[in-house]
C-alpha cells in the first residue's frame, strides 16, 4: 500500500520501522518540527524523523497541520492509506478525507478507555489490571471512531517506561496486520461505546509531586505511572528529590502522615493516610538516580523527619 505516515516520539518510530519492514511504500512521513534537547539546547530530530532519514524517506514537519503549503503537498503524495501515531496535532477533517481507505491511528489504549494524550501513564495511575492498543479508524473526534483492531496486555508491576516499550512494539505488528486486512477487505469496524469512555489528559510535572495523605498503594501506582516522565517526587528539607521506585510495605503506623519512620539498606520507610511506603530508589537534584542503599553509604536521612511540613 502506498502510505503516508504521522507520528513523533519513540513509541510510533516503532512502528514506522514494521510499516517498512513489511514492505509497503512510504510516500513520506510527517512528524513535528525538531526541538532544541539537553544542556546544550542542539536541535534534534524527533524519534520518528531519526527512522525516516535512516529509511530515505522524505519528511515533512510543518509548524501547523492546517498551513495551506502542506495540504497542497500531502494531498498531491495521493496516499492510499495515512497511519498516525502519536503524531501531536489533531487532524482536520480535510486530511482524514484525502486517503482512499482513510486515517488509521494505533492508540495506546482499550477504547473507549482512556482516550486522549496520555493513556498509558493514565492506566498505571488508576490501578488499571490491563491495557492494549486499539487500532482505530479515525474521524473528527478525539479517538472517537470505529475500533478495528485491539490487543490486551497485563500491566501488573509495571511501569509507564516498560509498558510503553511493550505496547509500541505491539502496535507495530498490529498496525501491520490492519493494513493487510484493510487491503484485503477483511478488516471489521466495531462501533464505540461512548457510555465507556474515560479521558486521558496531559500531564505535566505539578502531578507527580506525591501526596502523603493518600493510601500506599495510590502512591506506589503514582511513582510507577510517572516513571520515566515526569517523575514523581518529594520535598526533602527543601530538595526536591525524585521517587523511581518504592514497595507497599505490610507495616501499619500511628506516625502522622509523611513522617521517615526508618531509612535503612532496604529503603526509607514513610507513613501515609493508610498504611506504610518503602522508597527503594531516589534521585536527589543535580545527582544521578540511586538505590537508596547506595544513597546511605555516604548520606543520610534524617528517621522521624515529617515530609508534609514542606506542602
Amino acid at each position: 500500500m502506498r502510505i503516508v505516515f504521522m507520528g513523533t516520539p519513540d513509541f510510533a518510530a516503532e512502528a514506522l520501522k514494521k510499516i517498512c519492514e513489511a514492505g509497503h511504500e512510504v510516500a513520506a512521513v510527517i512528524s513535528q518540527p525538531d526541538k532544541p534537547k539537553g544542556r546544550g539546547k542542539k536541535i534534534q530530530y524527533t524519534p520518528v524523523k531519526k527512522v525516516a532519514v535512516e529509511a530515505g524517506l522524505p519528511v515533512f514537519q510543518p509548524q501547523k497541520i492546517k498551513d495551506p503549503v502542506f495540504l497542497t503537498e500531502l494531498k498531491a503524495l495521493n496516499p492510499e492509506c495515512i497511519v498516525v501515531a502519536a503524531y501531536g496535532q489533531i487532524l482536520p477533517e480535510e486530511i482524514l478525507k484525502i486517503p482512499v481507505y482513510g486515517c488509521v491511528n494505533i492508540h495506546a489504549s482499550l477504547l473507549p478507555k482512556y482516550r486522549g494524550a496520555a493513556p498509558i501513564h493514565w492506566a498505571v495511575i488508576n490501578g488499571e489490571e490491563k491495557t492494549g492498543i486499539t487500532i482505530m479508524e479515525m474521524d473528527k473526534g478525539l479517538d472517537t471512531g470505529d475500533m478495528l483492531l485491539k490487543e490486551e496486555v497485563e500491566v501488573g508491576s509495571k511501569t509507564t517506561g516498560e509498558l510503553h516499550d511493550i505496547l509500541a512494539e505491539k502496535g507495530g505488528k498490529m498496525i501491520v496486520e490492519a493494513l493487510k486486512q484493510i487491503e484485503s477487505g477483511t478488516i471489521k469496524q466495531e462501533k464505540q461505546n461512548n457510555n465507556e469512555a474515560t479521558y486521558a489528559s496531559m500531564l505535566d510535572k505539578t502531578i507527580g509531586k506525591i501526596n502523603w495523605k493518600k493510601e500506599s498503594v495510590e502512591i506506589e501506582r503514582l511513582i510507577r505511572g510517572l516513571n520515566p516522565w515526569p517523575m514523581a517526587y518529594m520535598i526533602y528539607k527543601g530538595m526536591r528529590v525524585k521517587v523511581l521506585e518504592s514497595n507497599v510495605s505490610k507495616e501499619e503506623s500511628d506516625q502522622p502522615n509523611g513522617t521517615i519512620l526508618s531509612a535503612t539498606s532496604k529503603g526509607i520507610k514513610v507513613s501515609t493516610g493508610k498504611g506504610v511506603i518503602l522508597l527503594t530508589r531516589i534521585q536527589f537534584p543535580n545527582k544521578k538516580a540511586v538505590t537508596v542503599d547506595e544513597y546511605l553509604r555516604g548520606n543520610k536521612i534524617e528517621t522521624g523527619y515529617n515530609l508534609e511540613m514542606e506542602d
